[in-house]
């Protein structure tokens, strides 16, 4: 690859370019009007205007990427996360197009991005899913039956979806129609999909996801498991890695089933295999997640392993450089997301420009960040401005660590979610390790 054009903004293509530079491959950044001054823009080799500041007329806007490519001469396309990652449209034209995407091929993700059928193809595979609906529910008649033959409380999703969209949980036969109907509603609005499937609701779980990367020429490996249990109203607020309810035995069996359905998937590149753990260690796939994460940084603090640059060397045609006797887990990592935004009005975005700016530093201590002091946060995008990285010897550690960082942190001119980060990390429940995807509602919303 000799020049690499990355569909995304933010932290996340600074992340890409910065990785490219160590690779001395080329890069191209693409920016909507709004995002002209952004770091992205002046750290890429060429940059190049997609259209106006709305998502769909920019960095969804498929003909303008690829004709960005095309001007430029860019021989292949980082997608990153969110926007176009999972689009399967994209990656057959980039293909069609003879640029290479770099991520897996169009039909690993239209068969694996329908949560419906990838459960379905896992569960006649062997791979423990939980109980619900074999793909797509059909009418409010089929989600009944099957509500009552599993037994409330039950989880409605969107099979297209993602990103904590088009999600109900019902606790009754009586709130089974509304919610139905509603799913169907945010399912369309969102994904263009109205397609939904159901799920028992387990209650109390952990949500344990595991890396993995897979060549194109069948060798697979795990690189461990990210705790990504905190969270509210099912977005990701803070991960860790490794999880404190993982012991080398389940970490084994949970890594094992991971490559498993890899295979099965025939899946090539990074990707995340997502389960629910219960409370007996009982654990069950979820979803996979066609692209790289938001939280890959932990896994690479804990490994070595530069995530992005494996990317590149896969969809380049290279063999694993890694086996899986070889890759250890050293130590401790914690993820936080810095969002712009207000947790005491209900976490409103506080798009603006930031009149001062200091970063924490220090031993242990990595910020994955697009702004500086001056930039102005559009508010046309994610409120997610930042993500800061605290690595240590084990978790008590780390927990200190990611503590001094967030107070170290300054951010003026907008709102932002700090005060609410260092509010769970200074949490007994969290410093305990006891805590379940329900912990933000019950032990700081309360």
């Amino acid at each position: 690859m000799n020049k690499i054009l990355i569909a995304n903004r933010g932290e996340i293509a600074v992340r890409i370019i910065r990785a490219c530079k160590e690779m001395n491959i080329k890069t191209v950044a693409v920016y909507s009007e709004v995002d002209k001054d952004s770091m992205h823009t002046r750290l890429a080799d060429e940059a190049i205007c997609i259209g106006p500041a709305k998502s769909t007329k920019s960095y969804l806007n498929i003909k303008s990427i690829l004709e960005a490519a095309n001007i430029t001469g860019a021989d292949s396309i980082h997608p990153g996360f969110g926007f176009l990652a999972e689009n399967s449209s994209f990656a057959k034209m980039c293909e069609e197009s003879n640029i290479k995407f770099i991520g897996p091929s169009y039909k690993v993700i239209d068969l694996m991005g329908n949560k419906a059928n990838s459960k379905e193809m896992m569960r006649k595979a062997g791979i423990p899913v939980i109980p619900g609906s074999d793909g797509s529910v059909k009418s409010y008649d089929d989600c009944l039956k099957i509500s009552e033959k599993i037994g409330f409380p039950v989880m409605l999703k969107a099979s297209s979806g993602g990103g904590g969209k088009g999600i109900r949980i019902v606790e009754t036969k009586e709130e089974l129609e509304d919610n139905y109907n509603l799913v169907k509603q945010e399912a369309k609005e969102s994904f263009s999909d109205d397609e939904i499937y159901i799920e028992k609701y387990i209650k109390n779980p952990r949500h344990i996801e595991v890396q993995i990367l897979a060549d194109e020429y069948g060798n697979v490996v795990y690189l461990g498991e990210r705790d990504c249990t905190i969270q509210r109203r099912h977005q990701k607020v803070l991960e860790e890695a490794p999880s404190n309810i993982i012991d080398v035995k389940l970490r084994t069996k949970l890594g094992e089933t991971a490559v498993k359905a890899v295979k099965v998937s025939g899946y090539t590149n990074a990707g995340t295999i997502e389960f629910l753990v219960d409370e007996n260690k009982n654990f069950y796939f979820m979803e996979m997640n066609t692209r790289i994460q938001v939280e890959h940084p932990v896994t690479e603090e804990n490994t070595g392993i530069d995530l992005i640059k494996e990317q590149i060397r896969i969809a380049a045609g290279e063999k694993l450089r890694y086996k899986q006797n070889k890759i250890e887990i050293t130590g401790h990592s914690i993820e936080c997301r810095i969002n712009a935004e207000n947790p005491s009005k209900n976490f409103r975005p506080s798009p603006g420009k930031i009149t001062g700016l200091n970063l924490p530093g220090g031993n242990g201590i990595r910020v994955d960040t697009a702004i500086y002091d001056g930039y102005v946060i559009p508010p046309d995008y994610d409120s997610m401005i930042a993500k800061i990285i605290a690595h240590g010897a084990n978790r008590n550690e780390a927990i200190a660590k990611m503590k001094r960082a967030l107070e170290e942190l300054v951010i003026e001119g907008v709102d932002t979610n700090v005060d609410f980060l260092l509010s769970i990390l200074k949490n007994l429940s969290f410093i305990r390790g006891n805590y379940d995807t329900s912990f933000i509602e019950k032990e700081i919303l309360k």
